[in-house]
């Protein structure tokens, strides 16, 4: 008998819902909230206004793509955490109902962990998922972290962000020289067509495995300040090789984290997870250590990168199959470790 799961993704700006049937994509639909970029950032209200619109459509849609009946669900799998609070509420009251409505258990999804379990997702029989244990280095708007995969879920974080993530560096540094929110795939394409050695920015000296960017971004700042004071065009003239040294720059302080954590716990395959994982140099460099230090890669598809149901969906069916599942008093949270 098939086991079919229904993922919703409720914890920033982006709803979706996806279908997941013994492990296998059927759908995934997400509905973007293109309101945000004019506002250079996720406005919490708007957003979580905008889930409660788009929430049963959203739902409806990945019903019918993925071919099933709602009788066909085994259980409904949700984002509990962490993330905007008014947007998980959304996504936990409907997953609420509708387990009540179908009479089909509830599960609590980590959104961390299910970003690190995107890479399980089977769209076909030559997929090749990771051996355990993996490293997973989880890069988005609001997290950056090293992670010890040992199982489904026995994670360990062994190293993490002490202020701004990498994503936020992108956004906030892309936003100081005009570029629209999300700021990350804006510099990565001006990046393609600069220089990265041109400018050189500050690397900052963290202890162990954590990371900071903040400083970066301060650096950032400050050089377009005294820049402009002696040339008012010197962003329009210089975009490409910003981007491509900002980006280099990210890149490196997170690569050279990511050996030495490769180097102390002796694992060599090698995960990224996140949104800044669609990043064309990221992948690229990884690609140029994975060869120098004799890495297995796993890379996720650009589509499962972003906030997405079906790393909720297929994080549930692996909690489906340890009938780990919740009572109706579970509720969101906007800051939920693993």
């Amino acid at each position: 008998m098939s086991i079919t799961i229904l993922g919703i993704e409720s914890s920033c700006d982006d709803t979706s819902a996806a279908i997941i049937q013994d492990g296998f994509l059927l759908s995934n639909v997400i509905a973007n909230q293109a309101i945000h970029i004019k506002y250079g950032g996720v406005v919490p209200e708007l957003a979580s206004r905008a889930h409660q619109q788009n929430i049963i459509p959203v739902v409806d849609e990945a019903i019918t793509v993925a071919g099933i009946k709602k009788s066909d669900i085994n259980a409904i799998a949700f984002t509990k955490g962490p993330g905007l609070l008014g947007s998980l509420l959304v996504g936990t009251s409907f997953a609420k109902g509708f387990a009540l409505a179908n009479n089909i258990p509830l599960i609590e999804i980590n959104h961390l962990q299910a970003h690190v379990l995107v890479h399980f997702i089977k769209e076909n029989n030559e997929d090749k998922l990771p051996d355990f244990p993996f490293l997973c280095l989880l890069v988005s708007g609001g997290h950056t972290q090293i992670i010890i995969v040992r199982n489904y879920f026995e994670m360990e974080i062994i190293g993490t962000t002490i202020d701004d993530a990498a994503g936020e560096a992108f956004d906030k540094c892309a936003k100081s020289i005009g570029l629209p929110y999300p700021g990350g795939p804006h510099v990565d394409k001006h990046a393609q067509q600069g220089n990265k050695h041109t400018f050189k920015f500050t690397k900052p000296r963290i202890e162990k495995l954590d990371y900071s960017f903040s400083g970066l971004k301060t650096n950032f700042l400050y050089f377009l300040r005294d820049n402009l004071k002696q040339n008012e065009h010197f962003i329009s003239e210089n975009i490409d090789n910003l981007c491509a040294s900002l980006q280099y720059t990210i890149i490196e302080i997170l690569m050279d984290k990511l050996i030495i954590a490769s180097m102390q716990t002796e694992i060599k395959r090698i995960a990224i997870a996140g949104g800044v994982s669609a990043n064309s140099g990221l992948k690229a460099r990884l690609s140029e250590l994975g060869a120098t230090y004799d890495w297995t890669l796993h890379i996720p598809k650009n589509k499962f990168t972003t906030d997405n149901g079906a790393m909720i969906a297929i994080t549930g069916y692996y909690k489906y199959l340890d009938h780990n599942f919740s009572n109706h008093t579970v509720a969101a949270t906007a800051r939920y470790k693993f």
